[in-house]
This record gives structure tokens, sequence and C-alpha cells, in this order.
């Protein structure tokens, strides 16, 4: 129990200054080791206070355990066990793509024919220019003039050849 140091008393000389009295000293309960319980013992607070406390038992040192030679290493046991795993994986990849195979073949091909149409598409322009020459005939122009009367009426045309 902590206790603060006793001030000496001095009157009051003014308004709202402290009176201090004197309290009685309260006794204390004295407990003698063979009244402690089991789990209960004296400990020492941070600030220097000894108290009683719950105290969880220390457990006795256990023995070093003794090493086990392995016959096996641990290395070579992970191993042993990963191979099959890794063998397994690479044989169903192997079914897999055996299957897949005459599909992949097929959008191969699918995927060059494809190429081949837009290079003859991006390529024809080129070939027809090239074709027609400089020194080629004179261009024809076609000029074509429509008239109607009223909604629904009859559409006349004349084709001008140049």
């Amino acid at each position: 129990m902590h206790t603060e140091p006793h001030q000496p008393l001095t009157p009051a000389t003014r308004y709202g200054d402290p009176i201090h009295r004197l309290r009685p000293v309260e006794p204390h309960t004295v407990l003698l080791p063979q009244d402690i319980p089991p789990g209960v013992d004296w400990v020492t607070l941070p600030n220097g206070v000894r108290t009683l406390a719950y105290t969880h038992p220390h457990p006795a040192p256990a023995a070093e355990p003794e090493l086990v030679r392995e016959s096996i290493p641990r290395w070579a046991r992970t191993t042993a066990l990963l191979a099959p795993t890794l063998g397994g994986g690479i044989a169903a990849a192997g079914f897999g793509i055996s299957y897949a195979a005459p599909g992949v073949l097929a959008m191969a091909e699918a995927l060059w024919a494809t190429v081949a149409l837009i290079a003859a598409g991006a390529l024809a322009p080129l070939v027809l220019r090239a074709s027609r020459g400089r020194g080629g005939g004179p261009v024809q122009h076609i000029t074509q003039n429509i008239t109607a009367s009223g909604m629904f009426g009859r559409a006349t045309g004349t084709l001008n050849n140049r």
C-alpha cells in the first residue's frame, strides 16, 4: 500500500484553501505464509510495491530431446514425394496435347488462310493499278441525270458518255 507523506496542519487563511484533517489509520489484515493459497505469491510491481498476485507455476525444464538420426534425409524424401506428381502432370499434359493436336493443326491452317485472304485484299488494289498502266487508253466518264415529278412520279434519265 502506498501512503503519501504527512503534511503539517495549517489553518486556512483564505476562503477556499483546503483544510487538512487527519484520517484514522485502518488496521491491515495480516496473512501468514501458511494462509496463502496455492497459485498466489508475493510479487513486486514496477513501481516497487510488493503485493499478492496469482502466478503461473513454472514448468520444470525439459530434458534436451535426443537427436534421432534419420535413415533418409528430408530433402530426399521431399524429392521422392514430388517426383510422381511432376511426372503425372507431364504425362497429363502430353495426353492433352495429343488430343488437341488435330484441332491445333486445323486452326493453324485456318489462320494461314485468313492471313492469305488479308494479304490478297491489301495487295489487290496495287496489282490492279499497276496492270492498268500509264500509257493506256482514255478513261471513260459517265454522267447520269435523273428527274422525277412528284412523290410517286416516273423518273426519266439520260446517260452522257464522254
